[in-house]
């Protein structure tokens, strides 16, 4: 018997393998695609820009340079890691195909901010993504089968059975991380509320006859938007249809020419399709992220527009979030409640994303009601202010979990401390345990009994805003801050409440 059964080997679903086999945890992964090297995962049709906050989940734990090399290599620029207020200039984003000026975001003014090489976004491809995620599974122990395709899902009272092909596999708990349709979340029986769809969108690899007629990057019109890259045929399309042209029909050259005309105000010609796929803006969430012993993370949980790329780092701040709560129940370690808070965390997330899609979808409505929303969102996003506040919600750095404490960076992804002896914060965390930075070394006492699930660093740092020490999560959220002398017992509770009682 398995501890963990995920379905669908996606980002998600490999980066949460990973987490739970640093855990030691037995970990197996089903795939229903049989080879994923498809031109879909691959540059430029599979391209995807990691927000900061997944960039910061990888940096944690040492695969941020493996990253930064894959993207060099792949498109051959790279981010300065030195460059502590720079903002990555290709993946700033946009709100409802209105693009973000990267000099107008204030990134100093981003709250308890400390210089990192991990506050800008990063461009990659599903492919490069999906493999290097494998490769470190793999090395940490977990197995991964494609072709695996799950057909049935059984619960009982202390673990779960998955049916996939002619096989049955037990484990003590499943995961569902199988995407918009995700079999896992249909054969468990969670609910999926949300809306219906009010457009199409198409991605389209092509020929165009006459590729000066279009535009590069995003282009919202009168009547739609498209985005592309027309000399390399590249093109993506949102058709206010009602969502009428959806993956239940085979978009061919003509009915792509013809919506292609339409939404970009030309007679740009088609010559030819090599590929070519349909999207809707349907929104839903499940009501719940838990179902028993199943649980589900990324599309398998909420379903939205591509628009901004939430989905792909909504479903990293998932799995990041998931992976250490899981594997301390798995292990006995976790406190009572510990994987109920991921529900309570990241439920509201997934449905804040959901109304941020809606509301750019909404703003990009080509009648006099979008136009008017489209004038008001340009006038705010010339100013510093409304730039940055909108780039702080893209790129994840706004989150902040509700922990029950007043102290301004409880709940907050934490800083990047950097350590007196030249040790990182981001360093600490790689190898997905808790960490207590005691700056005033006047801790270890307490910090007694969580050696094994807490790493108790002791000495100063380069700048410590003002704290005496810090708890830090396995997913680097803080937990706990403040001056350990009037604090202690407050140290105490918290590091009880999130890593289990010390006795035990």
């Amino acid at each position: 018997m398995y501890d963990v059964v995920i379905a669908g080997a996606g980002p998600v679903g490999l980066l949460l393998a990973g987490e739970l086999g640093l855990a030691g945890c037995s970990v197996l992964v089903l795939e229903r695609e049989p080879d994923t090297d498809t031109p879909w995962r691959a540059a430029a049709l599979g391209m995807r820009g990691l927000s900061a906050a997944s960039v910061e989940a990888f940096y944690r734990r040492g695969l941020l340079e493996p990253l930064r090399a894959a993207a060099k290599a792949q498109y051959g620029f790279m981010i300065d890691p030195d460059a502590d207020d720079a903002v990555y200039p290709h993946n700033v984003g946009h709100f409802a195909g209105i693009v973000l000026d990267p000099e107008k975001v204030n990134v100093a003014a981003l709250p308890f901010r400390l210089p990192a090489p991990a506050m800008q976004g990063v461009p990659t491809s599903l492919a490069v993504l999906e493999g290097m995620l494998a490769e470190r599974a793999v090395k940490l122990g977990v197995e991964i089968r494609y072709g695996a395709e799950v057909s049935a899902v059984e619960q009982g009272e202390e673990s779960v059975v998955v049916r996939a092909g002619e096989q049955e596999y037990e484990a003590r708990w499943l995961v569902g991380c199988d995407g918009g349709r995700s079999a896992v979340r249909r054969l468990a029986g969670f609910e999926f509320a949300g809306t219906e769809p009010q457009l199409t969108g198409y991605v389209m690899l092509s020929t165009l006859a006459d590729p000066a007629k279009l535009n590069p990057g995003f282009n919202l019109t009168p009547t739609g938007m498209y985005i592309g890259m027309p000399t390399a045929g590249h093109i993506g399309m949102m058709d206010f249809d009602g969502g009428a042209f959806d993956r239940s029909q085979e978009p061919n050259r003509e009915h792509l020419q013809t919506v292609l005309r339409r939404v970009s105000g030309t007679d740009v010609t088609v010559a030819d399709v090599s590929l070519a796929s349909t999207f809707t803006d349907r929104a839903r969430q499940t009501t719940t992220y838990r179902q028993g012993r199943v649980l589900l993370a990324g599309d398998a949980a909420h379903i939205h527009s591509p628009l901004g790329g939430q989905g792909l780092n909504t479903g990293i701040g998932d799995a990041v979030n998931l992976g250490w709560k899981l594997a301390a129940t798995v292990r006995g370690s976790a406190p009572a409640g510990l994987l109920d808070t991921y529900q309570e965390e990241r439920h509201p997330i997934g449905a804040w994303v959901v109304e941020w899609t809606r509301a750019q979808v909404s703003a990009m409505r080509p009648d006099p009601h979008g136009q008017a929303m489209q004038g008001l969102i340009r006038d705010l996003l010339s100013t510093r202010d409304g730039t940055t506040y909108v780039y702080e919600k893209l790129s994840g750095l706004a989150i902040r979990y509700d922990l029950g404490s007043t102290q301004p960076l409880v709940g907050r992804s934490a800083p990047d401390f950097h350590l007196a002896d030249g040790t990182h914060l981001g360093d600490l965390l790689a190898a997905g345990r808790g960490v207590l930075l005691d700056f005033t070394g006047t801790l270890r006492e307490s910090a007694q009994g969580w050696e094994t699930r807490v790493q108790h660093v002791a000495g100063p740092a380069q700048d410590t805003l003002g704290l005496g020490a810090a708890l830090v999560r396995p997913d680097g959220v803080i937990a706990w801050a403040g001056d350990p002398d009037p604090d202690r017992r407050a140290f105490e509770t918290a590091a009880t409440r999130w890593f289990g009682d010390p006795s035990i």
